[in-house]
């Protein structure tokens, strides 16, 4: 449903104590410079709880109250990017609130949920050259239900970085005293380098051309998806990432044809989470982009894609972080990968698995949220992985072109696993 939202205030937050003078220029790592400009996003929705207008002025001060406080721990993001996006300039200058209210019910969203309308959730685009690095927007429903849409700029931190701020936020919301600050180790880990002439993208068509649908596979379904892969795999079972990844891969190809391509090589690309693989491992409160990339060219003659996909994820070990710390640039990869296939045409496909993350932590001292939307992230050629609710279900956010959208959303046999998007 397309969803009516009027902004009814706007306020610049600002961190509840300076800081440190040490601390005021924030350098990114390497990694970061790699990644482009654009936020990560995410949509917490919550049932009634603004029965009055003095509940919503409350609500709006907790969140706002707390996001000043967690500034103090997470002082880039109250700062401004600078022009050569090489460095924060930790300014204190503050982060955008937004207050909307949306024309229609809680319920609403919850049973009718289109991607590209829940991006009107988000404090801003999520595309863009944007010297902002945190934004929060609180709207609040008909129903008296709100959706807090975050958005945290992926140039400095990956999705686990969002999660660490999002978590210590609700954690000062809630009242708790007992914190574990992040650490900001990126650069001295990964130390930025001379990318003159590099300028980070993401391969996209125009935005309106881009079709963005979430398939929710409940536990039974992925259950019997991974038995069907534990079939062809000749190591030991598939995760539920690995066969729900192999899974929508085969669906794709089936309903676009493939085989009807030879001149196109096509790739499976896989984000992997690098902390656990750097020597000593770091925690996951430390903030920077650290993962980095698994492709692997799927063989048509090999029936075995789950372990041709484990084998380019286990390559991502302690040797290749190392690589990486010594400067060498990741998306290199898929250069070697592709150099003895001639001049077609490459067309890369990522999954992104967010399972197992706390997606669901975000209680602000009313409880957890009755969803975690992701919204509509406008990169072609993606899969973001989410746990349900239950935790036991994964929803499946894909984002195609129309023409292969429409054909992937008419594969009987996908359909026939994935659940209705409405159950909630």
């Amino acid at each position: 449903m397309e969803l009516e939202v009027e902004v009814v205030s706007e306020e610049i937050v600002k961190p509840s104590s300076p800081t440190d003078d040490g601390l005021r220029c924030y350098q990114l790592s390497f990694l970061d410079q790699l990644y482009p400009s654009l936020y990560h996003s995410q949509i917490y929705f919550f049932p009634r709880i603004c029965d009055t207008n003095v509940d919503e002025i409350t609500i709006s001060d907790r969140l706002k109250q707390s996001i000043s406080n967690a500034l103090t721990y997470f002082y880039p993001l109250g700062g401004r990017m600078t022009e050569d996006q090489l460095f924060v300039d930790c300014n204190d200058e503050g982060v955008p609130f937004v207050e909307a209210r949306v024309n229609c019910k809680l319920s609403d969203v919850l049973n009718n949920p289109v991607p590209k309308e829940l991006n009107k959730l988000l404090p801003f685009e999520i595309h863009g050259d944007h010297k902002i690095l945190l934004g929060v927007k609180l709207n609040v429903f008909d129903c008296g239900g709100i959706g807090i849409g975050v958005c945290v700029s992926h140039k400095i931190g990956d999705a686990l970085s969002f999660f660490s701020f999002v978590k210590i936020w609700a954690a000062i919301a809630r009242g708790e005293t007992k914190l574990i600050g992040p650490e900001f180790k990126s650069a001295s880990l990964f130390p930025p380098r001379d990318l003159s002439g590099f300028t980070p993208i993401i391969s996209q068509l125009k935005i309106e051309q881009l079709i963005t649908k979430r398939f929710v596979f409940g536990a039974t379904k992925v259950e019997e998806i991974r038995r069907k892969y534990s079939e062809k795999s000749t190591q030991t079972r598939p995760t539920r990432v690995e066969a729900l990844s192999a899974f929508i891969w085969d669906r794709l190809i089936s309903a676009i044809n493939v085989r009807s391509k030879p001149n196109t090589l096509f790739i499976i690309n896989h984000m992997v989470n690098i902390r656990p693989r750097i020597e000593p491992p770091v925690p996951e409160y430390s903030i920077g982009n650290f993962f980095s990339f698994a492709p692997t060219i799927p063989s048509m003659e090999d029936s075995n894609l789950v372990s041709q996909m484990r084998d380019s994820i286990r390559a991502v070990n302690n040797e290749y972080v190392k690589k990486l710390q010594d400067g060498y640039n990741h998306l290199d990869s898929f250069k070697e990968k592709t150099s003895s296939y001639g001049k077609g045409e490459i067309v890369p496909f990522t999954f992104t698995s967010l399972c197992r993350f706390p997606l669901y932590d975000a209680d602000f001292g009313w409880g957890k949220p009755v969803w975690a939307a992701f919204g509509d992230r406008e990169i072609k050629n993606t899969a973001v992985f989410l746990d349900t609710i239950t935790g036991d279900g994964i929803e499946a956010w894909v984002t195609l072109n129309e023409e292969e959208m429409a054909k992937l959303d008419s594969d009987e046999e996908l359909l026939a696993y994935a659940d209705s998007p409405k159950s909630f």
